[in-house]
């Protein structure tokens, strides 16, 4: 059942949210930081960041779910002590966030922001029938590839359904993930290069959403995922074609070198993935493999995005699984897309390591 907020916090959260309307991002931060001075509000913080997030639809691009997921996740690192200094300012950027119901690719041909309205009495009648009934859906990944229908209103029923049958939070938002994930699986190389990004900003997102879910799975967060759902259907375009998934069935890593130090190995990066998995590989020695070659490019912000979000939604799914097979290799096909770039980091690294130990970084003639 999706959780509330606690009565002393309802003004509050109320607050936060009227000031992120009027994109008042001071005025939310001293808000929210009043809230914060009570210790034990942090879950209704959280619930009230969410809120706010979702009250627009799929703000920022995808950005702001995910940066707020973070700022919660960091905590758990940090500890709870930090979060005066942490979350304040990520609702400072929720207010000033772009809304995607601004934008004509959201009105035209079909206007997703009217369709998200009629759906939120439905909406709520689901969360309301599904209640009750947790436990009874198991199909996960046959709600993901419904996910990924051709209309915007069989995308909306086969997500309420699925709700109302009894799929609970952390079914729908790893779903929700799945089926973002073989947008990138499916991505054909003959698309547009920048459009990697925009398959990418929708899987950081729902994962980030997945794993909100899993915390607080209030109606908002429900709400957010009929607009992640018609996010991944708006980009439909770039699975037409789909990529052929992967049929290999072996696959030896060390071929995957070759893959980034050559450009336009998408494919054949993704096989070699796919094959090691369902070879019987060990599933760390292929993160490791990828996890290495994120790390010696010139690697920014998104690669980290999607390499988190990928490993971790393998990892949501059982061992063994095919679902887990076509993540990693979509995380793969994504790495050897924006590889090889120039690979100065590494050597700045060295430097800077050889500078620590003292050393000469060169003779005089």
């Amino acid at each position: 059942m999706a959780i509330g907020i606690t009565e002393e916090h309802e003004e509050l959260r109320q607050a936060v949210r009227r000031f992120v309307e009027t994109r008042s991002g001071d005025s939310a931060e001293l808000v929210l930081t009043t809230a914060l001075a009570d210790k034990g509000a942090i879950g209704d913080v959280e619930r009230m960041m969410f809120a706010a997030v979702t009250d627009h639809v799929f703000i920022d691009g995808g950005h702001t779910i995910d940066f707020t997921n973070k700022a919660f996740e960091s905590l758990g690192y940090m500890g709870l002590k930090s979060a005066p200094d942490v979350l304040p300012t990520v609702v400072r950027g929720t207010a000033a966030a772009s809304w995607s119901e601004q934008s004509g690719t959201w009105r035209h041909p079909y206007d997703l922001p009217a369709l998200i309205a009629r759906t939120q009495p439905r909406l709520d009648a689901a969360i309301h029938a599904g209640a009750t009934r947790h436990g009874g859906f198991t199909d996960v990944a046959g709600l993901a590839w419904q996910l990924l229908d051709e209309h915007p209103e069989h995308v909306v029923d086969a997500l309420l359904d699925a709700i109302e049958t009894g799929a609970d939070p952390t079914q729908l938002g790893r779903a929700l993930a799945y089926a973002a994930a073989l947008r990138i699986t499916r991505f054909h190389v003959q698309n547009d290069f920048g459009d990697w990004d925009t398959v990418h900003h929708a899987f950081t997102a729902a994962h980030a959403l997945h794993c909100a879910l899993g915390r607080v799975p209030t109606r908002e967060l429900h709400r957010g995922l009929v607009h992640g759902a018609l996010r991944i259907y708006l980009d439909r375009f770039l699975n037409v074609p789909a990529a052929r998934l992967p049929d290999a069935r072996t696959g030896d890593l060390a071929e995957l070198d070759e893959c980034w130090d050559i450009q336009g190995a998408v494919d054949r990066a993704g096989g070699i993935a796919a094959g090691y998995l369902r070879g019987g590989g060990d599933p760390a020695r292929l993160i490791a493999t990828l996890g290495h070659a994120l790390l010696r490019e010139d690697a920014e912000f998104h690669w980290y995005q999607v390499f988190e979000a990928g490993v971790a939604e393998f990892y949501s799914w059982p061992l063994g699984s095919e679902e887990g097979v076509l993540i990693l290799a979509g995380l793969a096909r994504f790495l050897a897309a924006h590889t090889p770039t120039r690979r100065e980091l590494s050597r700045v690294v060295d430097i800077a390591a050889r500078l620590r130990r003292g050393e000469e970084l060169y003779e005089e003639a």
